[in-house]
C-alpha cells in the first residue's frame, strides 16, 4: 500500500503553505495516480487544516483518507469529525517510544506511555475500524519496549503499525532487522500492516524504506518529490520506481500509474514552490538527459545501455540527447537529424569542427547554434 503524506508531512518543509484549492488538487492527482491512502492533514492543528481534511474526506472517493492525532482525545475526536464524510476513513495516532522523545518531549514513563497509547486506540475504534498507530523514533528505541508497544496497541485494536525513523538516523541493514524483529517477535503482529516511514537527514530514506520491505512492511509512506521537515520524507516516485524495476527482488507491487509521476511531481513542485533538482532521480530535467559521448553513442544504439527505466513509463515524453563539449559525433549526427538534417561525410567532418569550436564557450548547444554552424 501506498500511504502519501505529502499534505500533511510534505507541507511541513520549512516556507511551503498550501491553499485549500492546492490541497485539493493535489489530492485528486494522488487519486489519480493510485495511492492507497491520502494522510490529509492534521485536523486539532489548526481550523485550516480541519477544514482540508474534512473537505478531502467529502471530495476525493476512491481512496483512505487518513487524519492525524496525538494520543489525545480531543485530537482524535476532531480527527473523527473531520473524516465523517470520507467513503473510507483512517486515524493515525500514536506516541513515542525512544527514551529520548519519552524523558525529553513526552515527560513519561514507558509504562505510562503505553498505557496513553493503547487507551488512544481504543477511543479511536469508537469512529472506524481502520487505525494507524505510529511508534515515533523508533530506530532509536530499546527494542524490547518496542515490541511490547506493537503487541498492546494490536491487541487494542490497531490495524496499521507505523515504525517511524524520524530523525534518519538508522542505515538500511538496521531498518531491516528493526521490522523483521517485530514480525518475528511480537505474538499477534499477524493481525496489522506494518508501514515504513523514513526521513533523508543521512540520505537513506528510500534505502530504509526498501529495506523495510524487503523485512514484511507492506506500506509505505512517501511524499512526491521527497519533501517535507528538514531534509525531507521518502520520495514516492523514487520507492515505486525501484519496487517496480526490480521487482526480482522485492516481488511485490504497487497500484501506482507510473505515467503520473511525472505530472504529479510538477505539480507539487509549482504549487510548494520547491523547485526539483535537475538530477533528482525519477523526476529530475536531468533523469533521462544525456551529455556524454560515450553515453549517447550507447542509448542511440540500444536505450537499456544507459538508461534502466523508460522515460515514457513515468511521463516524460523521451529519452534527451543535450550536446555539450562531452558529446561525440553520434550525439551530433542524431541531434541534426531531428532538424531534418544529412550530410556527406566531408561535410558532416566541417560541421562537427565548427561544433566543437562552439561547443567550448559554451554549456549547451542549442538548437539555434546549430542552424547557425549549419549556415
Amino acid at each position: 500500500m501506498v500511504f502519501d503524506t505529502t499534505l500533511r508531512d510534505g507541507e511541513q518543509s520549512p516556507g511551503v503553505r498550501l491553499s485549500l484549492d492546492d490541497k485539493l488538487e493535489i489530492g485528486r492527482q494522488l487519486a489519480a495516480m493510485g495511492v492507497d491512502i491520502i494522510e490529509a492533514g492534521f485536523p486539532i492543528s489548526s481550523p485550516g487544516d480541519f477544514l482540508s481534511v474534512q473537505t478531502l474526506a467529502r471530495e476525493i472517493k476512491g481512496v483512505t483518507i487518513c487524519g492525524l492525532t496525538r494520543a489525545r482525545d480531543g485530537d482524535i475526536e476532531a480527527a473523527a469529525e473531520a473524516l465523517k464524510p470520507a467513503e473510507r476513513r483512517r486515524i493515525h495516532t500514536g506516541l513515542g517510544v525512544s527514551d529520548n522523545h519519552l524523558q525529553h518531549k513526552l515527560k513519561m514513563t514507558r509504562d505510562q506511555a503505553l498505557e496513553v497509547g493503547i487507551r488512544a486506540v481504543k477511543k479511536a475504534r469508537e469512529y472506524t475500524d481502520d487505525i494507524e498507530y505510529f511508534m515515533e523514533d523508533s530506530g532509536r528505541a530499546d527494542l524490547d519496549y518496542v515490541y511490547r508497544v506493537v503487541e498492546g496497541v494490536i491487541r487494542a485494536g490497531a490495524t496499521v503499525i507505523n515504525v517511524p525513523d524520524t530523525t534518519g538516523f538508522t542505515y538500511p541493514n538496521e531498518y531491516y532487522h528493526l521490522i523483521k524483529g517485530i514480525i518475528e517477535n511480537v505474538p499477534n503482529s499477524d493481525q496489522a500492516v506494518f508501514s515504513c516511514h523514513c526521513h533523508n537527514d543521512l540520505g537513506m530514506a528510500t534505502a530504509n524504506t526498501l529495506a523495510g520491505v524487503m523485512a514484511g512492511a507492506r506500506q509505505v509512506e512517501v511524499t512526491m518529490n521527497g519533501i517535507g521537515e528538514r531534509a525531507g520524507n521518502t520520495a514516492l516516485e523514487e520507492v515505486v520506481m525501484a519496487l517496480h524495476v526490480r521487482q526480482d527482488k522485492f516481488n511485490v507491487t504497487t497500484g501506482i500509474q507510473t505515467q503520473q509521476l511525472l505530472p504529479a511531481s510538477r505539480l507539487v513542485s509549482r504549487l510548494t514552490g520547491m523547485v526539483v533538482q535537475r538530477n533528482k532521480a525519477i523526476v529530475g530535467a536531468n533523469a533521462y538527459a544525456h551529455s556524454s559521448g560515450i553515453h549517447q553513442d550507447g542509448v542511440l544504439k540500444e536505450r537499456s545501455t544507459y538508461e534502466i527505466i523508460d522515460p515514457t513509463l513515468v511521463g516524460a515524453e523521451k529519452s534527451e540527447i543535450i550536446l555539450t563539449a562531452r558529446s561525440g559525433r553520434h550525439g551530433l549526427k542524431f541531434r541534426l537529424a531531428e532538424l531534418g538534417y544529412n550530410f556527406e561525410p566531408a561535410r558532416f567532418e566541417e560541421i562537427y569542427t565548427e561544433f566543437c569550436r562552439v561547443a567550448d564557450t559554451k554549456s549547451e548547444v542549442t538548437e539555434s547554434d546549430l542552424r547557425s554552424i549549419v549556415a
